[in-house]
């Protein structure tokens, strides 16, 4: 079942053998202080935080929960913003920041499969992770270095909750 808006990647490419619907596009932005990235995020664009995810142990420097990740809206528009964890050790010039490109989908595994017969390189194993309402995610770099995680559709995860 396709939302509104939705891109079919079938009726874009012509290539019947693994139709993938794709929800939403997601920018995820990855930084040492995402407390504070989302404070200022709300006070200079009026961001609105539709959610929240943190990690049951906190940072050792720190008192404030590690952010796995919030999900602000400004506008029509939402966008992703999470701590600097191991799982992601993404730096510019070293200084800890930057992005995740993130696609939802209710077909997680056929995603990354159709991106990787695209040319990208899996990163890991599609898994299930603790805190994404028991969805599934996987991992992808791009022949250009960019990350693209690919989760199940953020209405799904709202259905499973319900």
């Amino acid at each position: 079942m396709a939302q509104e808006g939705a891109v079919n990647t079938e009726q874009i490419n012509g290539d019947s053998s693994k139709a993938v619907t794709f929800i939403s596009f997601k920018p995820q932005l990855v930084l040492s202080k995402a407390e504070e990235a989302i404070k200022f995020y709300k006070a200079a664009f009026g961001a609105e935080e539709l959610s929240r995810v943190n990690h049951p142990k906190r940072k050792a420097e720190q008192d404030l929960p590690l952010i796995i990740c919030a999900d602000l809206k400004i506008g029509t528009s939402s966008f992703l913003v999470c701590d600097q964890t191991d799982d992601l050790p993404l730096t510019v010039d070293g200084a800890g920041l930057g992005f995740i490109l993130k696609l939802e989908t209710e077909d997680v595994v056929a995603a990354v499969e159709k991106a990787v017969e695209a040319g990208a390189v899996a990163d890991g194993e599609v898994t299930e992770v603790e805190g994404l309402c028991g969805g599934l995610l996987g991992k992808v770099k791009d022949p250009f270095g960019f990350v693209w995680v690919i989760a199940l559709a953020s209405n799904k995860c709202s259905e499973t909750e319900a």
